[in-house]
């Protein structure tokens, strides 16, 4: 498959894989309420999480001969932590308030989130500057999460 090939098909791709988002909040949220417990259904997550990986790793690319290295910036490890501040935080919300709305909150905060960090170029990401336009479909968004949100008592 050739680059631009590659390239056109890697938005597909990824907003193919992003519904599973939706997926895995509604089974894990589920698992929490009859285990009674968030943190455990999300340790069992992870622990699947780990063997798959794992298991994925060993196969393609064999053990690895380091982890950490001196040339890595420190805060490029800290994804685990936020990744599991994401999963613990969607199991407790989504029975509360709808996996609907955990999903749509979780949506627009990556859409501010990537529009600070590309707008710094933080994190040494390539700058992109939050134009107008930027800044009005960023409103158009917070306008569509609101309207889709439903509100429960």
């Amino acid at each position: 498959m050739s680059r631009s090939a590659k390239c056109s098909y890697l938005p597909v791709s990824n907003a193919y894989c992003r519904h599973w988002y939706t997926v895995i909040a509604t089974l894990n949220s589920g698992l929490g309420i009859k285990l009674g417990s968030s943190a455990l259904a999300t340790t069992l997550l992870f622990l699947v999480w780990l063997v798959i990986s794992a298991a994925y790793l060993l196969k393609t690319e064999g053990l690895p001969s380091a982890v950490f290295s001196k040339g890595i910036a420190w805060y490029f490890y800290l994804g685990g932590i936020l990744v599991a501040f994401y999963i613990l935080s969607v199991t407790w919300v989504s029975p509360r308030y709808g996996v609907g709305n955990a999903v749509s909150f979780v949506l627009l905060g990556q859409l501010l989130a990537i529009s600070v960090i590309d707008h710094f170029g933080l994190l040494g990401t390539q700058q992109t500057s939050l134009d107008t336009k930027r800044l009005i479909g960023l409103a158009m968004m917070v306008i569509g999460v609101l309207l889709v949100v439903k509100r429960t008592s």
